[in-house]
């Protein structure tokens, strides 16, 4: 969602906020705005729209200094507008930035307001810059006034504070949302994506919920929750800036696609260096984690929730264990009945994500000591607060519509699957072997997914004309479904459902003739007869069928039916490589559209609020 970044230096560092801004571009946003403490005060510029608008104008503003802050706003309270765009500024004296929500914003705006604080947006933030001002009114300290306003606030937030006569030094808190801190040479830094300050640092520390910093050109200092001075951990960072670059690929989104094979097989590499599956590969304390574990809850949000929807058959599959899928944000409110021997498997591509963070800890809080994170980046949140950690290696997913992330998710949740399994006297060593041969082979039948690109490019123009589309899948497979269908809205704009392919007579076929297309999840597994029924009684209603099949699948395509086969089908795999297909279509569909397909509208890639 929004993103933050900062600055103090012995060098001007308004290329540095406006490179890092860049950076966070694909977060998501709709407005930018940098503030630097020179000799004309606090100077600030903020613009509507692109990065690339607020550069332009720092140009034009001669803008310079030492110290500094700026800010992509997803707007959440108030419209898309320079007023409402970060930093905001309280009485010439403070700035500040902030990511998160702050729920007690309108009980704190009516008593800043009776103490003569005027305001100048709709924002929640503009509550923290009054707020921490009031205080810095009375200690002249611009650290302690961040501690005592960060205590009143209610919600999530990281925030990055200046002060007109402490240039010095820029102080930052955080709780809930992701902040970290770069250090450098005569130099350091601040982000909420460690993508914003790679250009400059590659030593990293995170900061934990609480924590409360003070940078200055030298040092570092931390202050935990409890008001204690800390020393965290200092992460040399793997991520390259060359993996944030397009190379020759229009999107980020065409190119994370097409990269699914090496992210896939990097995955898998601890698996096939092993050469068997092993509690060890989710870390130290596994083998005592999974002991007695009889069941698995699955927590996660949007793309990683139809993860866990295919990860469901494979647990109650290959290892018969009753297995819950909970969508995150409805998780921690509603009773539930706590079981200690459950374990918990959070899933979240940035490990940032608020509504699967504050689901793990509501689970904690009622018993669940069971933890496992699966999470494409090191040492974010989710894993921090877990017990057992998987790391997809995904490598950085720059385009809001998720895509490898995806599939090294599915990877790893069939790992955990035959693991447990083993672990449950359910697969044996021949079995075993099967699997890890399969798993051998994805990368490869990935790649020659992505080869038939062109036949799914010709069925984009197809689709590109239309308002409305289905998706039907059966089912393992219907989760793919749902997730085909989540895509083409996503970057197409076009509305989309997808539903079991069983359920179409129970309601969705009124919805289906001529102008609605109708996209079938078709590989030839044990309920390929009863897809082939459901899509008779599509084109008995005079609709499109677009079929996903395999090598495998007898169908005739016809006028009105419109058939791809993948190279042949992967059995229990098969959900990893039918979502390659609708990932294309959705792709070509959004270009022949002219959509932004990295920057869909309203969407955020790190999802940080509730």
């Amino acid at each position: 969602m929004c993103g933050i970044v900062g600055a103090i230096a012995q060098k001007d560092i308004v290329p540095v906020l406006i490179e890092g801004l860049s950076r966070l571009e694909y977060r998501g946003y709709d407005s930018a705005g940098i503030a630097v403490i020179n000799p004309q005060g606090i100077q600030r510029v903020r613009a509507v729209g692109r990065v690339s608008a607020l550069q332009a104008q720092a140009q034009i503003e001669k803008l310079s200094g030492l110290i500094g802050i700026g800010h992509t706003r997803w707007a959440t309270h108030g419209g898309v507008t320079e007023n409402n765009a970060h930093p905001h500024i309280s009485r010439g004296e403070i700035a500040i930035v902030h990511n998160g929500i702050i729920e007690n914003h309108d009980e704190e705006r009516i008593r800043l307001t009776k103490l003569g604080y005027e305001f100048t947006s709709q924002t929640d933030t503009e509550v923290i810059a009054h707020l921490i001002h009031y205080y810095y009114q009375q200690s002249k300290d611009l650290k302690l006034a961040v501690v005592k306003a960060s205590a009143e606030l209610q919600g999530a937030y990281a925030i990055a504070a200046i002060a007109l006569n402490e240039t010095d030094k820029i102080v930052v808190a955080r709780y809930g949302c992701p902040l970290l801190i770069g250090l450098g040479q005569q130099a350091n830094y601040l982000a909420s994506d460690v993508s914003a300050v790679l250009a400059e640092t590659k030593q990293i520390i995170y900061l934990e919920d609480g924590d409360i910093a003070e940078l200055t050109v030298d040092t570092v200092t931390i202050q935990d929750a409890s008001g204690k001075q800390v020393n965290r951990k200092v992460h040399t960072s793997d991520v390259t800036l060359s993996s944030m670059e397009l190379g020759p690929y229009t999107h980020f989104m065409q190119k994370e696609i097409y990269e699914q094979p090496k992210a896939i097989s990097d995955t898998l590499h601890a698996l096939m260096e092993l050469q068997k599956f092993d509690d060890s590969l989710f870390g130290e304390q596994a083998n005592e984690v999974f002991q007695g574990v009889d069941s698995v809850l699955i927590l996660a949000a949007g793309t990683s929730y139809y993860a866990a929807m295919t990860a469901k058959y494979w647990l109650e599959e290959i290892a018969q264990i009753q297995t819950a899928v909970e969508i995150a944000s409805e998780y921690r409110y509603r009773s539930s009945v706590p079981r200690p021997s459950q374990l918990v498997v959070t899933i979240s591509q940035s490990g940032e994500t608020l509504d699967t963070m504050e689901a793990l800890k509501h689970a904690v809080k009622l018993g669940h000591e069971k933890t496992l994170a699966i999470c494409n980046v090191l040492e974010s949140a989710i894993p921090r607060a877990s017990k057992l950690v998987f790391y997809t290696r995904a490598g950085a997913e720059i385009g809001v519509a998720s895509t490898k992330a995806f599939t090294t998710q599915l990877i790893a949740l069939f790992i955990l699957a035959v693991t447990l399994g083993k672990s449950r006297g359910l697969v044996d060593d021949k079995k075993e072997q099967e699997y890890l041969s399969e798993l051998r082979q994805i990368a490869t039948s990935v790649q020659h997914v992505l080869n038939l690109e062109p036949q799914i490019s010709e069925w984009s123009k197809l689709f590109a004309e239309k308002q409305n589309a289905l998706f039907l899948g059966r089912g393992i497979h219907y989760p793919i479904a749902l997730e085909g269908a989540l895509k083409l809205k996503e970057i197409t704009y076009i509305h989309a459902e997808a539903y079991p392919a069983g359920e179409l007579k129970h309601g969705p076929l009124a919805l289906v003739d001529a102008n609605m297309p109708v996209v079938v999840i078709a590989p030839n597994d044990a309920l390929l007869e009863k897809v082939k029924s459901n899509m008779q009684e599509v084109k008995a209603r005079g609709g499109q069928l677009f079929v996903f099949a395999d090598a495998d699948s007898q169908f005739a395509a016809s006028e009105d039916v419109f058939v791809i086969r993948t190279p042949r089908h992967v059995g229990v795999l098969s959900p990893i490589m039918h979502c390659i297909p609708v990932q294309l279509l959705a792709y070509h569909t959004a270009l022949a559209r002219g959509t932004d397909v990295d920057k869909p509208r309203n969407l955020a890639k790190s999802v940080t609020v509730e």
